[in-house]
């Protein structure tokens, strides 16, 4: 049973009409999500070589064991079998097909140079930049869709219900520079948040992942809490043993705010007061004035 997102790979794929390098389909799988769709099945980040999607490749991964698309690291290419699928159930094919028409004649750095243009904030972190756009306007829009730098300063963020691209284009956006993990056991299944794969996605778009183990909360101290009284009883017992024993982890944190990054402490609830990385914002702010963001 495939899923929406699988489904869109292989059905681009198969009105495109032939295989593509990876720059070239993520650039289509990109305008595609922001041209056709009203809630993009795909997200992206700003990478090397413009609009990314580390999600896509988790599902390309999973497609080419399922014998869907060759297992060509250098490009997309459906198998028969994966040309069945696509034509089983489509997705979309009068826009799809639509699509790939407008964009039937785009490919390589034309192609790029296109999203550059259009969506600037994505070519902020090209690496390719200078022989992709030459002409002084649209450098100076990409300038100007850069995250500006700010002050030392602390941001929470969990990554509850958020995609790993648009959790990462939160930090970005909010200038973060050191991405603290307060997870006892950071594994996830959801896709790109735990440890490993967070810390090499982070370092990728140029933010510093660090993990803090001594500052989580044990799991079984979480089961049962299902009212805001829960957690903040939960809450209130972690202020008063966990803490206080935690002085090394809380100096770490402001040293680090002291040479002037911009530091997200993260776990994995979506609001602040059911997650203990309040907590610690505010043991962390008490010797320090340094202002706290909550995304």
């Amino acid at each position: 049973m495939l899923c929406e997102r699988q489904r869109l790979v292989l059905t681009l794929l198969d009105y495109i009409g032939g295989p593509l390098a990876n720059t070239d389909f993520q650039k289509l799988l990109f305008l595609y999500t922001r041209e056709c769709e009203t809630e993009p099945t795909y997200e992206f980040v700003p990478y090397k070589f413009g609009a990314f999607s580390f999600t896509s490749y988790a599902e390309k991964r999973r497609l080419a064991d399922a014998g869907l698309l060759t297992k060509n690291r250098d490009e997309w290419r459906l198998t028969k079998a994966g040309v069945l699928a696509a034509r089983y159930e489509p997705v979309m094919p009068l826009v799809v097909s639509h699509f790939c028409r407008q964009y039937s004649k785009l490919r390589g750095k034309a192609l790029i140079a296109h999203q550059y243009r259009k969506y600037p904030y994505f070519a902020t972190r090209s690496e390719i930049l200078e022989s992709i756009v030459t002409d002084a306007e649209s450098r100076a829009l990409i300038r100007k869709a850069l995250p500006r730098r700010r002050r030392a300063a602390l941001v929470t963020i969990g990554y509850q219900s958020r995609s790993l691209e648009g959790y990462l284009n939160l930090l970005l956006r909010a200038s973060v520079t050191v991405l603290c993990d307060v997870r006892r056991n950071p594994i996830s299944r959801k896709y790109g948040f735990s440890k490993e794969t967070l810390r090499k996605n982070c370092t990728s778009v140029g933010i510093r992942y660090e993990h803090l183990p001594r500052l989580g909360v044990d799991s079984k101290d979480r089961q049962g809490l299902r009212t805001q009284k829960d957690y903040d009883k939960l809450f209130l017992e972690y202020k008063q043993k966990n803490l206080p024993e935690r002085r090394k982890e809380l100096a770490i944190i402001r040293a680090w705010l002291r040479t002037g990054q911009r530091v997200a402490l993260t776990c994995f609830e979506l609001l602040p007061n059911q997650c203990h990385r309040h907590c610690v914002a505010e043991a962390v702010a008490k010797r320090g004035s340094f202002p706290t963001v909550h995304l």
